[in-house]
């Protein structure tokens, strides 16, 4: 997709991934199902149905997804959805973790306050595949926390989950092994025990959210324009008292001049 330029000379970028037929899934149940009730020819109007799990595409996790009597999407306060920040480039490959020093090493630098969005490259893969939602990279325990503590608003990551996918489901960890093929994977490559380097259940969301921190995965789209630049962005979840998780459309904003001074020092 390409950035729009308004009439105001800002450049708008789109930072989802579609939502719809045949939209990648997360491995777990149940599946989407979408159905047209009315259409022109016939009705004069279309009208959709659709049925879904909220978390499909690029959508926004609430604490209570995680932990049991925790606050939903309307716990979050608002001012935390929109306001300026970075996205960085933290590119890792399969199983690779996003530490606290990768996320002190970034250009431009984390500030406290900031929203941030991280590009690992994983995006590119994006599909109903073992590459995008088995093999990702991913943050863990030690990157959630520093996020915490530098003050972050909101995150989203461009990969499966707001945690590593070795901290989920998918090996022994909640209802899990649901993928446990894993296990003899893992030990072939690494010559480790996968659950001793990830004995945690999914730690970034409970920890992050917990602190009343937004997470939004599967970020993508015009990601890669944005990565190395400081930018205004957006992402409003539904209004849903007892939401545990909703869609989200996210917008990244650069005004050319700012970003010209920003980057010159001038």
């Amino acid at each position: 997709m390409a950035a729009l330029k308004s009439d105001n000379g800002l450049v708008y970028y789109d930072l989802s991934n579609i939502y719809g037929h045949n939209v990648p899934q997360w491995p777990s149940g149940p599946n989407m199902s979408f159905r047209v009730q009315k259409y022109h020819a016939n009705d004069g109007m279309a009208v959709q149905q659709f049925e879904s799990i909220m978390h499909r595409s690029t959508h926004m996790d609430a604490p209570l997804h995680v932990t049991e009597n925790a606050g939903s999407l309307t716990s979050y306060e608002p001012w935390r959805f929109f306001g300026t920040g970075v996205a960085v480039s933290i590119p890792k490959g399969k199983w690779g973790v996003i530490t606290p020093e990768d996320l002190e090493n970034v250009t431009p630098k984390i500030q406290h306050g900031d929203i941030l969005m991280i590009n690992t490259g994983t995006h590119k893969k994006l599909g109903d595949n073992d590459d995008y939602y088995s093999y990702s990279p991913g943050l863990y325990k030690e990157a959630a926390e520093w996020i915490v503590a530098r003050g972050v608003k909101m995150v989203g990551v461009d990969v499966q989950a707001l945690d590593h996918p070795l901290g989920t489901k998918l090996v022994d960890h909640g209802p899990g092994p649901s993928h446990p093929h894993l296990f003899d994977e893992y030990r072939a490559e690494t010559g480790r025990d996968v659950m001793k380097d990830f004995p945690h259940w999914e730690p970034a969301h409970k920890i992050m959210m917990g602190n009343g921190i937004p997470g939004i995965e599967n970020i993508g789209g015009d990601l890669d324009l944005v990565t190395g630049h400081r930018c205004t962005f957006m992402a409003f979840p539904w209004r849903w008292p007892q939401g545990e998780g909703c869609i989200v459309r996210v917008i990244a904003v650069i005004d050319p001049e700012q970003t010209f001074r920003f980057e010159t020092g001038n």
